[in-house]
């Protein structure tokens, strides 16, 4: 594993967080700082493995540390994850989530305000 290899890596995983997910920072390890709990928690650790390999892999002696095999595996892992979020569907999701609680909310004031009326004998 050369340190070209390790940064490029890196650097991919980097860009589709900021893509799919539109966190924004300098690098991997910011951007997974920042992104917290939108990544799933085996994304972060896989994530996480292609940071301490960018690390290690400017020097010598810590780059033969480097599992190559479990590190494709990570970086196959993140790809996947990434690749299969897609933003407008995030976007949509959220909308949809704001206007079901807006509405439960209408409803439970609306409710509300008839059990009153009720209560105080205006109905």
């Amino acid at each position: 594993m050369s340190t070209k290899d390790a940064k490029d890596r890196a650097q991919r995983i980097a860009d589709l967080i900021e893509a799919r997910l539109g966190v924004r920072g300098d690098g991997l390890e910011t951007k997974l700082r920042r992104a917290g709990r939108l990544l799933p928690r085996w994304v972060r650790r896989d994530a996480a493995l292609l940071v301490q390999a960018e690390r290690v892999a400017g020097h010598p002696k810590l780059r033969m540390q480097i599992d190559a095999s479990g590190l494709d595996a990570a970086y196959r892992h993140c790809d996947g994850w990434l690749r299969g979020v897609d933003p407008n569907e995030r976007r949509k999701d959220r909308v949809l989530g704001l206007l079901a609680v807006n509405a439960f909310n209408l409803l439970l004031l609306t409710t509300g305000f008839i059990v009153w009326m009720v209560w105080s004998g205006h109905l």
